[in-house]
């Protein structure tokens, strides 16, 4: 077996908070200028490479003299503005050793999660990409809060590698890769050698949070690569400390844990559905709507529905949850939450006298739902 690497043409590396800053005692200058030497040679080597990174708030904290990582909003975001200029100077330096130009991209959810707004982000990646340049993506913390984050940068390099349909996700982390307990407290805890992206079992093995400069954790990279499969790209989890970890697995060696994606891709518009890691809102449904969805390929009707969360409008993008709490399915609606909650449990042909208008029969048509488990 060889690794999902070798075959990629193009490739989304994420780097973590702790790799980039050294655990948080500064940019480590050595480390950013090992990947950007790997990175160019994948480039000498013919393949694509986008760069998601870590590290912004946690340079920030240093250069301002901070010991903790703030709660308050306002000052994460002042540490994030501080910490990107050091970041980007950083990358900037070291991938001009190799005659390589970089560019600074800065995405928060509602840049993808707003249909014109992300395709519009896919292209400009992909001119960045078609002239040669290294995008350095991160989240846009200066700016973010709870209600538009995308939560960490394992999930953005999954999105971003959904965005660009690469063909592989690296995620680089301070760790050798998923085990199947935590090694820290399990002596008996294996390296995972590979595994099929988006197995149930992988969840449980990855357990708790990371470390306190980051938002992230194995489970954030075990669900990144759940959700990079959507777009048929396969996740490797390796350590960023091991030498020549990008060339080696270009090369076809197995470094980490690489877990595969299956053969099946989703359409592009149920991809960028799926993608959406905020929700408007929540519909309830019982076991006959989740049967219909899942197992009969069909639509949403009000019928199913028990009922409803949020204060979405008519077009928003809603999740669909099964009586056991999972969510099974999102999609496009066609009512908002106030004309929902009245048609919830109805047939399709009461919502005319109900309402005294009609739209659709159906809550969400097929055409603008994915299915997720």
């Amino acid at each position: 077996m060889k690794s999902v690497v070798a075959d990629a043409r193009r490739l989304v590396v994420k780097v973590g908070s702790s790799l980039v800053t050294n655990d948080g005692r500064g940019l480590d200058h050595a480390a950013v200028a090992r990947w950007a030497a790997e990175i160019a040679a994948l480039r000498r080597g013919g393949r694509e490479v986008v760069l998601v990174s870590s590290g912004a708030i946690a340079e920030g904290m240093q250069r301002l003299g901070w010991t903790a990582r703030p709660k308050a909003i306002h000052e994460l975001q002042a540490a994030a503005a501080v910490g990107q200029m050091g970041l980007v100077q950083a990358y900037e330096a070291a991938f001009s050793e190799f005659g390589l130009h970089t560019a600074q991209i800065l995405l928060t959810h509602d840049d993808l999660a707003d249909r014109r707004r992300y395709l519009n982000a896919r292209s400009t990646l992909r001119t960045l990409i078609a002239l040669g340049v290294i995008p350095i993506i991160n989240e846009n913390d200066t700016v973010t809060t709870d209600e538009i984050r995308v939560g960490d940068n394992d999930t953005l390099g999954a999105l971003v590698t959904n965005l660009i349909e690469a063909d592989a996700l690296v995620l680089l982390t301070d760790q050798p890769g998923l085990y199947t307990a935590d090694p820290r407290r399990d002596a008996r805890a294996t390296l995972v050698s590979s595994a099929r992206a988006g197995d149930p079992s992988l969840e449980a093995m990855a357990g708790g949070a990371g470390s306190e400069l980051g938002r992230g954790g194995m489970l954030t990279k075990v669900l990144a690569a759940k959700r990079a499969a959507r777009s048929g790209a396969s996740t490797v989890i390796a350590c960023g400390r091991e030498p020549d970890v990008l060339t080696r697995l270009a090369a076809g060696e197995i470094v980490g844990t690489q877990l595969v994606a299956d053969a099946q891709t989703l359409a592009a518009r149920k991809q960028w559905l799926a993608d959406h890691v905020q929700l408007a809102g929540r519909l309830a449904l019982d076991a006959g709507a989740v049967r219909a969805l899942a197992r009969e390929g069909k639509s949403l009707l009000p019928i199913g529905v028990v009922s409803v969360e949020g204060g979405f409008e008519r077009g928003e993008v809603v999740g669909c949850f099964a009586p056991d709490g999972r969510e099974i399915a999102r999609g496009l609606v066609n009512y908002g939450a106030a004309d929902t909650a009245r048609i919830l449990r109805q047939p399709s042909s009461q919502i005319e006298s109900i309402l005294g208008w009609v739209d659709e029969p159906e809550l969400i048509h097929r055409d603008n739902l994915v299915l997720l488990a």
